[in-house]
């Protein structure tokens, strides 16, 4: 891969950053400088006079497949931070650019270079993403800046240089997601958090500031200039009207919309593999969670179902127990707001049967363990002594409190009388019907 960097002579944190990397080209790390093939990577360098976010074209006569800009970060809050970030304007452009026009992005990059820079940032150093905010945005090759922020003291500190350099050098993208961003401060705080921690990166990210003024053209040429196959919207950051807005730009343009809990749910599944399960979960339920666990691939998904009273009664008797050890099974398990989870399971057709077996096996097992039971051929009966509130009346117990300590087994006083809770308990019998039982026992 040809990968193009570009710096300011002007610029003190460009410099610092485009001499660390020519010393460890030079010295090995990790090749040759100059058009000499390092493993998979070509390095070259282009040094400009003026400010970066004026170098509209600057690509057009270069033979390279991947720009990275090598720059300083100012701010009006300045705080040591090394950021990365695609460029752009989604609306006016006051610091370079074109209005309402932004450069081709590279999302798997910045991610490598953002969990890099988060690595070997030095110490009192932050490393996040940037939102889109300035240009150059007419470039031909997809491309990203470097940056060291936010004040001259930290460009020209050689441990962020040395930082930067080898974040870029040793970026290698892996299998990712990428997204599109809406809403969120300038530092993009949430999308940052997603991109070190699961599979979504993001290319163009637009701030919170600028919801109102985000049309349909242009989520739909975020998408295009990202590649994107989804979207993200920080919510909490988006007042009512705007989120409802940006959802129906999203959904008008065919663009999945992902929470962070979706992507951190996809674990390591491939993207089309991970969207033919949604697609199926999403038409068992319109309004599912889709929790894929450490499931790795899936081809053909079907549903499969258990009884909902097992279930039911395997959650009561397990409680969240029981939810951990089914994120062990390579199983997707679906949930809503109103359910942990539902009786309802996905996998692929080839293994229907046993991940079907091993979901009933388990929720016998835990049934077993955590409760007083009896089988009788096909059927698991669970065995519970519960508090009969007309017998507990009749002996005076009023209802409130002395009803609670009664249920967890204790004696309250009544008056002069003990009461027992042996004395207001009824003998109650759970009877589950599970073809073939002793398959799952």
């Amino acid at each position: 891969m040809k990968i193009t960097l570009v710096s300011s002579r002007a610029d003190p944190a460009g410099r610092n950053i485009h001499r660390h990397i020519h010393e460890l080209l030079e010295c090995g790390f990790p090749g040759e400088y100059q058009g000499a093939k390092s493993g998979q990577h070509v390095y070259s360098h282009i040094e400009v006079e003026g400010r970066l976010i004026f170098e509209d074209g600057i690509d057009r006569t270069i033979d390279t497949d991947l720009v990275i800009f090598l720059s300083r970060h100012a701010s009006v809050h300045p705080a040591p931070v090394l950021t990365v970030h695609v460029t752009g304007n989604p609306g006016n452009a006051r610091l370079g650019g074109k209005p309402g026009s932004l450069a081709p992005a590279a999302p798997a990059w910045m991610q490598a270079v953002l969990r890099n820079l988060k690595e070997r940032a030095p110490p009192g150093y932050g490393a996040c993403y940037e939102v889109t905010h300035h240009g150059p945005t007419e470039l031909c090759h997809p491309s990203f800046f470097a940056e060291i922020g936010s004040t001259e003291k930290e460009w020209l500190d050689e441990t962020a240089g040395l930082a930067v350099a080898e974040s870029v050098l040793l970026a290698e993208p892996l299998p990712a997601i990428p997204l599109i961003g809406f809403g969120g401060t300038h530092y993009a705080r949430r999308q940052t958090e997603i991109a070190l921690s699961t599979q979504g990166a993001f290319g163009h990210i637009a701030h919170t500031r600028v919801m109102g003024t985000i049309t349909k053209e242009i989520v739909s040429l975020m998408a295009a200039q990202s590649h994107a196959v989804a979207a993200y919207i920080d919510r909490k950051a988006l007042d009512g009207q705007n989120l409802s807005r940006i959802e129906g730009l999203i959904d008008g343009l065919g663009l999945v919309r992902l929470a962070e809990h979706d992507l951190t749910g996809i674990g390591t599944l491939a993207w089309e593999d991970y969207l033919r399960i949604r697609t199926l979960a999403l038409s068992i339920d319109p309004d599912v969670m889709v929790h894929v666990n450490s499931l790795e691939s899936v081809e053909d998904p079907v549903a499969i179902e258990i009884s909902p009273v097992l279930l039911a009664a395997a959650l009561s008797a397990g409680g969240p127990g029981l939810l951990e050890e089914i994120r062990k099974i390579p199983i997707t398990h679906l949930s809503t707001k109103k359910s942990a989870v539902l009786p309802v399971f996905i996998t692929g057709q080839d293994q229907k049967e046993t991940k079907l077996h091993d979901l009933i096996t388990l929720c016998v097992s835990i049934i077993i363990i955590n409760e007083e039971t009896e089988i009788e051929g096909d059927h698991l009966i669970i065995l519970k002594n519960k508090l009969d509130p007309g017998k507990a009346r009749e002996l005076g117990v009023p209802t409130g409190p002395l009803f609670g300590l009664l249920m967890k087994g204790e004696a309250v006083h009544v008056g002069n009388r003990v009461i027992t809770p042996d004395m207001v308990q009824v003998f109650g019998r759970k009877d589950i019907h599970i073809p073939g039982l002793e398959r799952y026992t």
